[in-house]
């Protein structure tokens, strides 16, 4: 009986570990057991590289409609305003590169948008040691762009310049500009239409992966003019490469502002028409992220302004902001300042630039625990200087202070382990008369003052503070590309000779002999099978976090080993 109720209980604890990972899911997190990342659902197809020129946004549905107020489903609705008359391509074949000693950024002169963003400090997962991390970018295959422009009022078919109007330099020189002896370098480029002239200045400071964007409009016509900014983010819905198929994270676009926080908009979402998010605040700012790196457009705080989220076209989608400037005189000159953050999800430098920014880092439903948890990983590694030991510390660390609660379950489980021969007996000498083979197990039991259950629930507990360790060694930048010992190079990659997975599957093995072997032989064989299973799993695991379950497995062998010990069932 005891032995059911046990397996009962299981099946009831995984029933609703599944059922919460599904409305996780449901509601755009990542899964905590892997399956196709919410980005990927309910998309089509990108073109792929080596097919026809890449496909961007180059009809009118590009720019954001200027309507003040969205439908009842949320989705932008009305007409564009027309089209410029240069033409309706999204993307010229002339840019200017303006880049600083971490960004290096390619800013098209059609609209002034960001068409490519290379991170100088990250390399590509290819293998390519020697090739940096290009962000943003619009090639055969893969479309992620950053645009800002002006709409007006469509009824008075008013065409502002756009991201797809042409721009010219400030003085007319095209050549790169790049940070020199100084601490910053700026790109200023114009454009005129619609009685509209924008000047529009790009800042990139040394060190920083924020570019403050300030945007001069002058209504050069004879009559007032509401013109209105929109910042946005153009990206197909395609994850991003070098992802698992073992384990997912979130790429989609999120939105958040003081009152209703961090909020996801899956793709998959925009693509049915269900996207929900606020639609309207004073504060906050729009983004797109992947895994460990983030786009996002930040206005000033205190300044009234619209959100949206729509499809563009197949498989592509804008996330963005509409920010009013108020009525314009003739003549009359206003200015605008915003941020635009293209860079990798480094905690403490988001959390500086702007409140709500270091929650893409996505920890999930578990962020509470997890933000403590990397605050302690952090400063382990103050300590040592290596992300990898900062991992081991962190994992016997964590142990050490769990270690009454584990002990109070290895005490549990060594005090089955001596009785296992007895139960053994038991299940012999009743065979198949169930009902008195329980009683006996009871009064077994209740003789040795055993709860069957007593090494399960010290460990149920613990789940959310592993669980929450596990996002945190997932989601942290710091692992990527970061060396720890000898052959492993990459805290974020695969063990490249599977070491570390075969010796934990082994560590696992040993656990298995320490714990009490189940009376039942099909639970026996299972548990026996399941160090097998799991090495296979983590051959495909980042090694920090097979690192992790390592150490966890050695320091938890070594206190079952003690416990066992002292209860004199070490050989029993």
């Amino acid at each position: 009986m005891q032995t059911q109720r046990m397996i009962l209980w299981i099946v009831f604890s995984m029933s609703l570990l599944f059922l919460w990972d599904s409305w996780q899911r449901h509601q755009g997190h990542a899964s905590l057991f892997g399956g196709p990342p919410p980005a990927e659902q309910g998309v089509h197809e990108s073109p792929r590289p080596g097919s026809t020129a890449p496909r961007g946004p180059a009809s009118d549905a590009a720019i954001p409609p200027p309507t003040a107020a969205p439908s009842a489903d949320g989705q932008a609705g009305a007409a564009a305003p027309a089209p410029p008359a240069s033409g309706a391509a999204v993307a010229s074949d002339r840019t200017i590169r303006l880049a600083n000693d971490v960004l290096s950024l390619d800013i098209d002169l059609m609209g002034g948008q960001v068409r490519r963003a290379e991170l100088l400090g990250h390399r590509e997962e290819n293998g390519e040691q020697e090739q940096n991390l290009v962000l943003l970018q619009y090639a055969p295959g893969r479309i992620y762009l950053a645009q800002s422009g002006l709409i007006g009022d469509a009824a008075a078919g008013a065409s502002f310049p756009t991201h797809r109007t042409p721009m010219t330099p400030v003085g007319g020189d095209a050549a790169p500009r790049a940070l020199g002896a100084g601490d910053t370098v700026q790109l200023q480029l114009e454009a005129e239409s619609g009685g509209v002239r924008l000047v529009r200045t790009y800042t990139l400071a040394r060190g920083e992966y924020v570019v403050h964007v300030k945007d001069q409009v002058t209504n050069e016509s004879q009559a007032p003019l509401s013109p209105v900014l929109y910042l946005q983010l153009t990206r197909d819905g395609e994850a991003p490469a070098g992802g698992s198929k073992f384990y997912s994270t979130y790429t989609g676009p999120v939105v958040y502002t003081n009152e209703d926080k961090f909020q996801k908009v899956s793709f998959s979402d925009i693509e049915k028409g269900k996207a929900s998010y606020a639609k309207s605040a004073d504060d906050g700012w729009v983004g797109i992220i992947q895994h460990y790196f983030v786009a996002a457009w930040i206005p000033q705080q205190g300044v009234r302004r619209d959100y949206y989220a729509r499809k563009v076209d197949d498989n592509l989608y804008s996330v963005g902001i509409k920010e009013p400037l108020g009525t314009l005189a003739p003549k009359a000159t206003t200015s605008v300042e915003s941020q635009l953050l293209v860079g990798p999800q480094k905690q403490r430098m988001l959390e500086a630039i702007a409140p709500g920014l270091d929650l893409t880092v996505d920890y999930g439903w578990l962020t509470v625990i997890a933000k403590p948890i990397y605050w302690l990983l952090e400063k382990l590694h103050a300590l040592v200087g290596n992300w990898g030991w900062s991992i081991v510390l962190l994992t016997l660390l964590i142990k050490t202070i769990f270690f009454p609660l584990q002990a109070a379950s290895y005490r549990s489980m060594a005090r089955m382990k001596a009785v296992t021969p007895r139960l053994t007996a038991i299940r012999e000498r009743y065979g198949n008369d169930r009902v008195k083979m329980n009683q006996a197990m009871m009064e077994l039991y209740k003789t040795e003052k055993i709860n069957p259950l007593g090494g399960c629930l010290p460990i149920v507990v613990q789940i959310p503070v592993f669980i929450a360790l596990y996002w945190v060694l997932l989601a942290s930048v710091e692992m990527r590309n970061a060396p720890w010992i000898g052959w492993i190079h990459d805290l974020s990659a695969p063990d490249p000779f599977f070491i570390l997975p075969l010796v934990m599957a082994g560590t696992m093995f040993i656990q298995v002999k320490l714990n009490p072997t189940p009376p039942d032989p099909i639970q026996a064989k299972m548990m026996m099978i399941m160090p097998l299973v799991f090495s296979v799993m983590f051959f495909f695991f980042p090694a920090g976090l097979v690192l992790y379950w390592l150490v966890n497995n050695v320091y938890s062998i070594a206190q079952q080993w003690v416990i066992n010990k002292k209860l004199g069932v070490l050989h029993k």
